[in-house]
């Protein structure tokens, strides 16, 4: 009988704290599931709207040239799918392509040799062709693109991270306090007595000791996603970005058609006077690239409609609200769990329930949370020296995610060595701009470096190299400095 019962308190035990955990593992799963088909279907939504409208107002040229911008979605995709796109060169190449085809139809009476096009890609930066909605555009998605890529992921790590800590293993100490708590009472005749709150709450504080160490870095965790969430109602709004992003791309085609005359003359003069093409083939280049189309962008109520069929503001709405309610949810998981009436009597029955000994007021203080905490548990022996493997790994899922959190909202997308809690971007200003970024941090190149992977390797073995010459100065420093004190 005794063995029956220690299986069923295990197994009651178990079911309520998998209803609690699982309960806020479906909130984050669905919230995710959310996001991420929000964003894709932003971005279908963003590319059918450029291709609709180009075809309409460039026809023949724009079908000529669509592989161009087909790229550019089909990277933004990668990007946020797998993250392994530098989004800055990405951007850079797309405005150099687009400057090269331009070029070639404004100038359609000379021929271009590929040479002459990379001469021409040169004086980028210094003509503006494009005016100055290439450097606009390319902050602005960069910023929503790691923000909005960073929030989902952080919501998948949640998700995780809470499906793996659910499944509790209780030790052996653990059960036995667990049978003593439930079903000790039956024996004495006390079978509709529960057990008494505090009684409840020492109880389950030790066999959820490991838990409790989560709750530090988990409370970081949501406090960040909470700072992305505001980035993304904010400046780094991927809805405001992709949504018109067809008529800033044509409103730099236009730039450029404006002053096509003024960037020829000064690439003519840097880069050399182009070859004329035969008079036969200058008049029919003419025709088949004549390029005076201008934009029509689509009237509002011509827009696709909203992706997933909601708005980035409602989602980031319901999520803050969602996350808030999590916060603290490994340290008060021992009191929900009491909370339950299979568990424990209520607080205010102090005196009608079970103490373990019998039917009275339960006398104990009770301990606090997480593992150091447990060393004068009156209920359950906990070993304090030994943490949880599985737990520790979870804490550095969090810690890294936190840091990569910190990150983006900062509208950055490199890893970094975060040197102190300044330097973590907290505050009311709108982000770095590239040429601004905090000095704090010291920048580690990631897989969006855009470093190859024997450049990795090169970088790595000087580091290794490094090591042996570092060791002796130390060594040296060593035996000085224990000369001077002997």
């Amino acid at each position: 009988m005794e063995e029956k019962y220690s299986l069923q308190s295990k197994d009651d035990f178990k079911s309520v704290v998998s209803e609690q955990c699982n309960h806020l593992q479906a909130i984050f799963a669905s919230r995710y599931k959310k996001f991420d088909e929000f964003f894709k279907e932003l971005l279908e939504n963003a590319e059918k709207s450029l291709n609709d409208m180009f075809v309409k107002t460039y026809g023949h040229l724009y079908m000529q040239n669509s592989e161009l911008f087909k790229d550019l979605f089909v990277e933004l995709k990668r990007y946020y799918v797998a993250g392994n796109v530098n989004l800055e060169e990405m951007l850079n190449d797309f405005w150099a392509r687009l400057l090269e085809r331009m070029f070639r139809l404004v100038n359609s009476q000379y021929h271009f040799t590929d040479e002459y096009l990379e001469c021409v890609s040169k004086y980028t930066e210094q003509l503006k062709p494009f005016g100055d909605v290439p450097r606009k555009l390319k902050l602005q998605v960069t910023r929503a693109f790691v923000a909005a890529r960073t929030f989902a992921q952080g919501l998948a790590v949640a998700r995780d991270v809470v499906g793996k800590v659910s499944v509790v293993n209780p030790t052996t100490q653990c059960t036995q306090a667990l049978l003593k708590m439930i079903y000790c009472s039956h024996c004495r005749g006390l079978v509709t007595v529960k057990p008494c709150y505090n009684y409840c709450s020492n109880i389950m504080r030790g066999c959820l000791a490991n838990q409790g160490d989560l709750d530090f870095e988990w409370n970081n965790f949501i406090d960040a996603m909470l700072m992305v969430a505001e980035r993304l109602e904010g400046p780094f709004n991927i809805e405001s970005v992709m949504d018109p992003i067809d008529v800033k791309i044509s409103d730099a085609i236009m730039n450029m058609q404006d002053n096509s005359v003024q960037v020829s003359q000064k690439v003519f003069q840097g880069c050399g006077p182009p070859k004329s093409l035969p008079a036969g083939r200058i008049s029919r280049s003419i025709s088949e690239s004549a390029f005076s189309a201008r934009f029509r962008p689509y009237h509002p109520e011509q827009r696709p409609t909203t992706a997933a069929g909601t708005s980035l503001d409602r989602l980031v709405t319901d999520v803050k609200e969602k996350l808030k309610q999590a916060k603290k949810f490994w340290s008060s998981l021992p009191s929900t769990v009491c909370n339950d009436e299979r568990m424990a009597a209520g607080n205010g029955n102090e005196d009608d329930c079970w103490n373990g000994k019998g039917k009275s007021r339960y006398l104990f203080a009770v301990t606090g949370n997480g593992l150091a905490n447990q060393g004068n548990n009156p209920e359950v022996q906990v070993d304090t020296s030994k943490p949880d493997i599985l737990i520790l790994r979870q804490i550095m899922a969090l810690r890294v995610m936190t840091s990569k959190m910190k990150n983006a909202y900062n509208g950055n997308d490199v890893d970094f060595f975060d040197i102190s809690d300044e330097s973590s971007g907290e505050g009311s200003g709108s982000g770095c701009e590239y040429q601004q970024c905090p000095s704090e941090f010291e920048y580690n190149a990631t897989d969006h470096s855009g470093k190859s992977a024997n450049e990795k390797a090169d970088s790595a073995g000087a580091h290794a190299e490094a090591k042996p010459y570092l060791l002796t100065v130390l060594c040296l420093l060593f035996f000085v400095v224990q000369r001077e004190w002997r």
